[in-house]
């Protein structure tokens, strides 16, 4: 966590963004991230949009030159418990209050914001594409995960987690009938239910 002179005159905007809404199995993980205006960061964007290599090549250069950042993961029993929204929305929540110094305005990828933000906030369809800090955010939730889900293939082998990410591929799916579901898997999204309910995926 860096906090320069500079946050006493900047007006503390942070970006918010999550990874892993889809995926049938391991957690969703927040970020946000405040920017430091006199330390830019060239090249970032969504995500999505960018490489592997791009992406883990920002990570750091972020963790350095951010005036603050917040990672949350929120695991797969209380996606089961709250539902993928509400434990996104959680997690959100979470991250922005994390941050230190303290956020005046929350940027948030999507279109719904968290009800109980510590700060304002504004919802922003499309912006880890349009908000640099959401951005930030985005790489960094991004990353999180993907290094999570590596370290969970060693752990939960079979089923291909450091490939798919958990994502509901042929793949996975295949090794979900096969194996059935682990500790990792959602229990409330509808391929994992359904092999626990019929003990068949289709």
């Amino acid at each position: 966590m860096n906090t320069p002179t500079s946050v006493n005159t900047v007006f503390l905007r942070a970006g918010v963004d999550e990874a892993g809404r889809g995926p049938l199995a391991g957690p969703v993980v927040v970020a946000a991230v405040i920017l430091d205006p006199i330390r830019p960061i060239a090249g970032l964007d969504d995500s999505k949009k960018l490489s592997e290599k791009r992406r883990e090549a920002l990570y750091p250069q972020i963790i350095e030159r951010a005036l603050t950042h917040c990672v949350v993961i929120v695991e797969a029993g209380e996606i089961d418990r709250l539902n993928i929204f509400q434990a996104t929305m959680a997690g959100m929540s979470r991250a922005v209050a994390g941050l230190a110094p303290a956020a005046q305005e929350a940027l948030v990828d999507g279109n719904k914001l968290p009800k109980d933000l510590p700060c304002s906030g504004r919802a922003i369809v499309g912006g880890d594409a349009l908000e640099p800090a959401i951005s930030a955010a985005s790489i960094l939730a991004k990353v999180t995960r993907d290094r999570l889900m590596v370290a969970l293939d060693v752990t939960h082998p079979g089923y291909g987690f450091a490939v798919h990410k958990g994502y509901p591929t042929p793949a996975h799916l295949a090794a979900l009938q096969r194996l059935g579901p682990c500790v990792q898997h959602r229990r409330s999204f509808a391929p994992v239910r359904q092999w626990l309910d019929q003990g068949v995926l289709f």
